[in-house]
């Protein structure tokens, strides 16, 4: 058994994600996108062409984000594998899923908001 990886802080986290376009992966299964842009401003999407906004901050060993539609942060826990980013997430203590996050090349794809009602 290896040590676990050590967690990202903000400044090593910001440098390997800025200017990214990352997908998240759960299982070997892509279930959501994330592109990070400077000043810590992320957009996400679950891959169903609706784009959140948000930002993100570090909390003591992890790093929370904020998004547009909803007021609690989530926070994951981010270290370097040799696989790439991993992610556990912190909300739930019963949590043990880890996610792999990579940077396929591919655009993230946004729609527009909803038209008509």
């Amino acid at each position: 058994m290896g040590k676990a990886a050590e967690p990202m802080g903000a400044e090593e986290f910001d440098s390997y994600t800025r200017g990214k376009t990352l997908f998240y992966g759960f299982d070997g299964t892509a279930y959501g996108v994330e592109r990070y842009l400077p000043n810590r401003r992320v957009i996400w999407s679950f891959l169903d062409g609706r784009c959140q906004e948000g930002h993100w901050y570090q909390q003591a060993d992890q790093i929370c984000f904020l998004y547009e539609d909803r007021n609690d942060p989530q926070c994951w826990r981010f270290s370097l594998t040799p696989n790439g980013l991993s992610a556990r997430f912190q909300n739930d203590p019963e949590a043990t899923e880890l996610y792999e996050a990579e940077d396929i090349g591919e655009e993230m794809i946004c729609l527009g908001p909803d038209v008509g009602v």
